[in-house]
């Protein structure tokens, strides 16, 4: 497998898996951590998984005492090589698939004729083709919680706002380039606003506080308004 690692700070390994966005690069960022939850090394602190990257961090101190007087950073390197060349796609885990339920446009969707226009459709060809594709979360990243979701057709890409808005409520569903995403909190965002879940993606009391993790199959089901606030009452 091929790989490079990079020094991120004085406490961090960058395990670079590959130099593009793909399934395959995906599923070895994701053997990895697996491996790592599976085996964690004495001197890691914690991993985070992106699109294309792990970061190890680990504890400069007790990697020292461990290397026998070599620096933290040549020593953690020396030791995840090994780990690399054992992992395989035997590690992972089988993907969590979830069903997202979405009340599209009208308050929750203001960009949803946007998103129909610039691409020649009707909005609810958007809904049809958005809900009908089978998607794969990348990463957790921007906010708590908030997935990164892949395999969205081209058919209902659209670009960002030129200005973003300063407050999107928690749950919505928007659209940036190819990826589409969910909003877990209420935060500022340039995204294309096209409908709102009422299932809660951030939950900090919980023991796993985000409902999504990096890895889980999305499929997003259409629900009417009604819908919506009697699922919503069911979450309080």
């Amino acid at each position: 497998m091929r790989y490079t690692l990079h020094p991120l700070g004085d406490d961090a390994v960058l395990v670079e898996l590959g130099k593009e966005i793909s399934k395959e690069t995906h599923q070895k960022v994701q053997s990895l951590t697996a491996f790592l939850e599976k085996h964690p090394p004495e001197w890691m602190i914690e991993y985070i998984p992106a699109y294309t990257t792990v970061t190890i961090f680990y504890n400069p101190f007790k990697a020292y005492q461990l290397s026998n007087g070599q620096l933290p950073f040549d020593f953690v390197c020396s030791l995840i090589k090994p780990l690399i060349e054992e992992m395989t796609e035997n590690n992972m885990q089988e993907p969590q698939i979830v069903e997202i339920p979405v009340c599209y446009g009208g308050e929750f969707g203001p960009d949803l004729d946007f998103v129909a226009e610039h691409n020649g459709i009707t909005p609810e060809e958007v809904i049809e083709i958005h809900s009908s594709g089978s998607y794969l979360v990348y990463m957790i990243g921007f906010a708590p919680g908030f997935p990164f979701i892949g395999g969205m057709s081209e058919q209902i890409a659209a670009p960002r706002r030129d200005t973003p808005r300063l407050k999107i409520p928690e749950r919505t569903v928007g659209i940036a380039g190819m990826q589409t995403g969910i909003y877990p909190i209420e935060t500022p965002g340039g995204w294309r606003l096209i409908g709102r879940t009422p299932v809660k993606l951030f939950r900090p009391t919980d023991d796993s506080p985000t409902l999504l993790k990096a890895g889980d199959q999305i499929k997003f089901k259409p629900i009417s308004l009604e819908e919506y606030h009697h699922w919503e009452e069911t979450e309080q």
